[in-house]
């Protein structure tokens, strides 16, 4: 078996705001292995200033498992423990490689029989015509949950944003999730929550910064709307230490990156603990290609969940690659009529 890898960057069709500054470009790395003529390739979806494997040797770890990838699958991942993007890479590659084609990893009715995944339509940070344009536009592109990015504009102006939407749809007609990523500080995160509860949402994402356990278990023993820990995840690598987490603060949801928590194994070791004490999960991308997205939605169709997924983030680039992944009527599903682009793994060696 042979491995290489090759940097690309995405570049964002308009700059994309959170409340952690605005994206123009997403830096990305691919893992190609060749093994008796076939081809498998992984995304290790790196997210600069948030993934905990953002460090000056990512470029060398990802030499060194090349160099090493006779020793397999299992003994890579657990040399890999403080670099979970390079982990789910690496499951993709693997699973690509002993498909039928590298493309369909997890073969189900979501590939097969173009049964759709239900996901959110992503409304974008930005000044208040913006978001008010995306969200019309996701409206009319029959979206029935929609997730607004907050924290970074003025809070009343996100309210007045809210209740413009609850004039016209109330909760049983469109569901609203909303994500501060940490933008709340612990003092004022409380009222904060109060003055959004107003508007029946689903939930809130992260509302204060990651690492304050127990200003967050007294927020979501307290909150009027249920919170959902995001970036909390991000950097706990042990069972153990996820069962310490999910025991001390006692979430209502966790989501689920597979580039930031380990890849599919990781997650799956979230949702089994998620389970265990009844708490809600769903799957997030974390603005991969196309070639990553596919895998996470492939995989995600197989867990069952009725709930809108975050997988909405194929059309951000003006340099993703086409792909069978469409989004239609607020779902993600797979359009056998379209087509990957021939020999894409192989100019990707290039």
């Amino acid at each position: 078996m042979k491995a290489s890898y090759k940097k690309y960057i995405l570049n964002f069709k308009r700059p994309s705001g959170t409340s952690r500054g605005v994206l123009t470009t997403k830096e990305t790395w691919f893992i190609v292995l060749e093994e008796n003529g076939k081809l498998g390739i992984g995304e290790c979806g790196i997210l600069r200033t948030l993934s905990c494997d953002d460090v000056p040797n990512y470029e060398e770890k990802l030499k060194w498992v090349c160099d090493n990838i006779q020793l397999g699958l299992p003994v890579l991942l657990e040399n890999l423990m403080d670099f979970p993007s390079i982990q789910f890479g690496l499951e993709q590659a693997f699973i690509s490689l002993s498909g039928t084609t590298p493309f369909k990893l997890f073969s189900s009715d979501f590939t097969e029989r173009e049964n759709p995944i239900p996901i959110n339509g992503l409304i974008w940070m930005g000044d208040e015509a913006y978001m008010l344009k995306q969200i019309q536009q996701k409206l009319a592109q029959g979206f029935k949950c929609i997730k607004l990015k907050i924290g970074a504009i003025d809070f009343e102006t996100e309210l007045s944003l809210l209740a413009s939407i609850r004039c016209k749809y109330d909760e049983h007609t469109i569901e609203l999730r909303v994500d501060a990523n940490g933008a709340f500080s612990q003092t004022e995160a409380l009222d904060k929550l109060k003055a959004l509860s107003e508007f029946k949402l689903h939930s809130i994402e992260q509302p204060i910064k990651a690492g304050g356990w127990s200003a967050m278990k007294g927020l979501c023993e307290n909150t009027p709307l249920p919170i959902a820990l995001d970036e909390e995840l991000i950097g706990v690598f042990s069972v153990t230490q996820k069962e310490k987490l999910i025991q001390t603060i006692q979430p209502q949801f966790i989501i689920l990156k597979p580039s930031l928590v380990g890849g599919i194994k990781g997650c799956e070791e979230w949702i089994s603990l998620a389970e265990k004490h009844n708490i809600g999960w769903w799957v997030t991308s974390a603005l991969e290609s196309n070639i990553g997205l596919n895998a996470i939605a492939q995989w995600t169709y197989t867990l069952n969940s009725n709930m809108p997924q975050g997988l909405g983030t194929g059309g951000l680039y003006t340099n993703n690659f086409d792909s069978p992944l469409t989004v239609k009527n607020g779902t993600l599903f797979y359009d056998k009529g379209k087509k990957w682009k021939q020999n894409l793994i192989s100019d990707l060696c290039i």
